[in-house]
């Protein structure tokens, strides 16, 4: 495990542009509707991957640890959005995880350890864009994304550890080779132009 990406900065390959900061000052409800919406989701995919991998028990626990936490964000963020008259209003993905997930490997264990990487990587850019917007917000959003940033890193690394314990070599190589593999694909949609925004969208376009 030493040897995987620890920080933030060590897993992601490209910055979040300064633009997608301020459109997301500017698109403040948008923002939050979709931050409840990805909380949702990555408790979603945590139940997901106990359903599929019952047999892998580190897996389990881990995962519904994790889906735990990830539901008492998603309330954390319903009660900001009710605080602040915002209304629930459907919106569509973006284009990040799926643009992520569709260079899967297929078959087992090598999806598995895909799915770690991928949500690690989604993990570490949630961390990043938090302690990007957490200084520029009003003092209570501020602090409350400021608290997400130490849980976001944890599951980054929780995500980096199950992939690794799936490698057949303890220095995990071929973790790191899906990580190479990922890491521009996943700076790319983060940074090239974005027509739509969302939490894990692009630039600005």
């Amino acid at each position: 495990m030493s040897a995987l990406p620890m920080q933030v900065s060590d897993l992601l390959q490209a910055p979040t542009s300064p633009a997608w900061v301020d459109k997301a000052l500017q698109e403040l409800p948008i923002l939050l509707l979709d931050h409840a919406s990805c909380e949702k989701k990555a408790a979603s995919t945590a139940l997901s991957l106990m359903f599929r991998y019952p047999q892998v028990e580190a897996l389990s626990w881990r995962m519904s640890r994790l889906a735990r936490e990830e539901l008492r964000h998603y309330e954390q963020v319903q009660k900001i959005l009710s605080q602040r008259g915002i209304a629930y209003q459907a919106l569509k993905p973006s284009r990040y995880a799926e643009g992520l997930r569709k260079h899967l490997r297929s078959g087992d264990p090598a999806r598995l350890m895909d799915l770690l990487v991928v949500g690690a990587f989604i993990e570490a850019r949630s961390c990043e864009r938090f302690s990007l917007l957490a200084p520029r917000l009003d003092a209570e959003l501020g602090k409350f994304y400021a608290g997400l940033l130490a849980a976001e890193a944890r599951h980054f690394r929780q995500y980096l550890a199950l992939a690794a314990d799936l490698d057949a070599d303890r220095d995990a190589p071929e973790v790191r080779e899906r990580i190479d593999f990922f890491g521009p694909i996943e700076a790319q949609l983060c940074t090239d132009p974005d027509p739509q925004f969302r939490f894990h969208s692009g630039t600005p376009a």
